[in-house]
């Protein structure tokens, strides 16, 4: 009884020192959380590898940043759960492995709209400049506001060098020649998406907007385990 009344009057010593108490309280936060960290950062392996998963091309890259500029993320998660609901919805569970090049992760906590996982292919290129030029001509009930400046508005793609230079020293495999041919090779797929979209029927001279990058990217999503199986 004396030694829990000599803890306990410690205790309250300590808990009247606010500075000391608090410097203490963070010093036992970070250790325990490097100790919970540490072995998933060291651990090789610790994500499946899917042989099928590569890093997105030079001009996804540059869409998948106009869609975080933009807070896609807000509204449309990018994580299929195993719930069968789910899997009538939107296709196959999200895995591990397909998100491992995503620096950020958008995973997403919310779906205001629906979830993108695997949109990827499910619609045409026109579809996507349409949806976003104005959401309620392809999807009639959307509350999704219009993002019409995406198809006048120049596509900058001077950062993608650097851009990538930084997600290789992440990890990500991006060879020396990968990064050197960014910009060259994210024109190019501009130019082939642009074309795509007017022979359908679209509006002409999109290879330089900022819409055919988000296209490049939403087109890409969910489709690294198709591969798999063609």
């Amino acid at each position: 009884m004396s030694k829990f009344i000599q803890t306990n009057g410690r205790h309250r010593t300590i808990e009247g020192w606010p500075l000391v108490f608090t410097v203490l309280t963070v010093i036992c936060v970070l250790v325990g959380g490097t100790v919970e960290f540490l072995p998933l950062v060291l651990m090789e392996g610790n994500i499946p590898v899917i042989s099928s998963v590569t890093p997105y091309t030079p001009l996804e890259l540059a869409g998948r940043d106009l869609y975080i500029r933009e807070g896609c993320v807000n509204c449309h998660s990018q994580m299929i759960r195993p719930f069968r609901d789910e899997l009538e919805r939107y296709g196959d569970y999200s895995k591990p492995g397909e998100s491992v090049y995503d620096r950020p992760f958008l995973w997403g906590s919310k779906r205001t709209g629906p979830d993108l996982a695997r949109v990827g292919g499910k619609y045409p290129d026109l579809w996507h400049v349409r949806h976003m030029e104005d959401p309620r001509s392809t999807s009639p009930n959307s509350i999704m506001p219009p993002y019409d400046w995406l198809l006048s508005k120049t596509l900058k793609l001077n950062d993608l060098p650097a851009k990538m230079r930084g997600l290789k020293s992440l990890g990500t495999p991006y060879s020396t020649a990968d990064i050197d041919g960014s910009v060259e090779d994210a024109n190019a797929q501009a130019e082939n998406l642009a074309r795509n979209i007017a022979a359908n029927g679209g509006p002409e001279d999109l290879a330089d907007k900022e819409i055919v990058a988000v296209v490049a990217y939403l087109q890409r999503l969910g489709t690294d385990l198709t591969k798999l199986t063609n």
